[in-house]
Formats: structure tokens, C-alpha cells, sequence
């Protein structure tokens, strides 16, 4: 199943999308079908439906709290110059940067280097803590596609993470939750101007996401809605303004941002 949140003509609503397609070329053949309230639990639908064309995604979600993975593939932390953590290494990224598809990335004045990172994205479905990896399963509602926006030079500059992570609109979600999916291997693709930046697959990370789950929900409670972002391959690279960038994840979708100046 397929969950949105979506921009409707006369307001927003979460929905349930039926049809074919990545909604990156075949949205006309797409139909958004409103459900009650939220997306947790077994939808209940008002009966309202529109076709996708005639809406506007938004980010599929509004979390209390975005939790990411650092170096999570081998490659990935090679071409940067880092070692492969032990445990995961997580961070937080602040619910403001969050956006969803079409919206632009916007690129800050106090940095010259900003950087895609494609991943694949779990949504919380149920508040948990102390959840064993053989449990993580029942924790989640599902999966999106997430570009972990870094201003790689703050991030450098300041050894932390969290400036370089935390601008407005570095966290772009969409295009939608896939609530059925098996995430142990998916290819993660990033195009920059229609040209291949990264080609990696969910398999390759140095921890799966139910080790993720277990760690994260160890040091702090999760709650429904909260994503984690998973990691992202190798082949990161800088954005400029007049760009656009797209991530892919095999299964999902697509979820495509231009870049500007802020």
C-alpha cells in the first residue's frame, strides 16, 4: 500500500494512492483516495478521491524527530575518508528541514558545498523503546525515499554534524510510504541533471535496519511518524542552484527536488 499526503483543491489530506507508476512521469494515471486522519492502523476512507494530477504532494509525513545513520556503507565512508563505525553513528536532523517532492532544496549563503546523499527512509509506525531487531518489523508503518541534504564544508568545519545537516529544506521525504516492502535489498539511484551519482543497494549496509531499530530505540523513544534515515552508498556530490536532483529506491518511487539559492 501506498500512503501520501497530498495538497488537495480545497485542502490537505492523507491518502492512499492507486494505480501504476513511480509518480515521477505517470501521475494522470494515479488516484488519490483521502482516508480519516492519519495513516496509522488500518485506513478508514471518507470516500473522497481525486486524481494525482490534480493535487500536489507534500512530504509524506511530519515527524517529531528525523534520526540518521552516518557512514552506513563501506564505500560511502571510504570516498570520505572515514572509518566504518562499530555501532551505528546517528544524528538528528530537526523536523524544519523537512520537505516534500518538487519543493526546492535551498542552497545557504554560508556554505559552498552542498551535497545529495540518496537513501532509503523507514517511517515509525507505533511509539516504541527497547525494541529487540527481531521485533523492528512490527515498529514500522513503512518506507520512503529521503535525500540527506549536507553542506558538507559547515559539516567538516564544525567536526559535528548537526549545522551542516540542518538547514531548512535539507531533508526532502516523498514521494510516498510504501507500507509493504522487504528492505534487506533495494538499489538506491541518484541523478543530478538526469546524469547517474550514485548506484547502491540496501544490502550493502554495515547495519540492517532492524539493528538500526534496536539501537536507536535503546537511547530514545520513537514515535509514529519519527524517520530513520538509513545511510546512503557511495557517489555523493555537490548540488548547485538551477540543478535538480532525484533519488530513486527500487520498489518506492522517485523523489525529484530543484535546487536554488535561499
Amino acid at each position: 500500500m501506498r500512503m501520501a499526503r497530498i495538497a488537495h483543491p480545497s485542502g490537505v489530506a492523507f491518502v492512499v494512492i492507486d494505480g501504476e507508476g513511480d509518480g515521477s512521469h505517470d501521475i494522470d494515471n494515479l488516484v488519490a483516495k483521502e482516508i480519516v486522519d492519519h495513516p496509522f492502523g488500518t485506513p478508514e476512507y471518507t470516500g473522497r478521491e481525486w486524481p494525482l494530477g490534480q493535487t500536489r504532494l507534500l512530504a509524506p509525513i511530519l515527524p517529531s524527530k528525523v534520526v540518521a545513520v552516518g557512514r552506513n556503507y563501506a564505500d560511502h565512508a571510504a570516498e570520505l575518508g572515514n572509518a566504518v563505525p562499530d555501532e551505528p553513528l546517528i544524528f538528528l536532523k530537526p523536523s524544519t528541514s523537512v520537505i516534500g517532492p518538487g519543493a526546492p532544496i535551498l542552497i545557504p549563503p554560508s556554505s559552498q558545498r552542498v551535497e545529495f546523499e540518496g537513501e532509503l527512509a523507514v517511517v515509525i509506525g507505533r511509539p516504541c523503546r527497547d525494541v529487540s531487531a527481531e521485533n523492528a518489523k512490527s515498529v514500522i508503518l513503512g518506507y520512503t525515499v529521503a535525500n540527506d541534504v549536507t553542506a558538507r564544508d559547515l559539516q567538516r568545519a564544525d567536526v559535528q554534524f548537526t549545522r551542516g545537516k540542518s538547514f531548512d529544506s535539507f531533508c526532502p521525504l516523498g514521494p510516498w510510504i510504501e507500507t509493504e516492502l522487504d528492505p534487506s535489498d533495494l538499489s538506491v539511484v541518484t541523478e543530478l541533471d538526469e546524469e547517474l551519482m550514485q548506484d547502491g543497494r540496501t544490502s550493502d549496509m554495515v547495519h540492517t535496519v532492524a539493528h538500526q531499530i534496536e539501537f536507536i530505540s535503546a537511547i530514545m523513544t520513537l514515535l509514529p511518524g519519527d524517520v530513520i534515515l538509513t545511510g546512503t552508498p557511495a557517489g555523493v556530490g555537490r548540488m548547485l542552484a538551477g540543478q535538480t536532483v532525484s533519488v530513486t529506491v527500487e520498489g518506492i518511487g522517485t523523489l525529484t527536488n530543484p535546487v536554488q539559492a535561499r
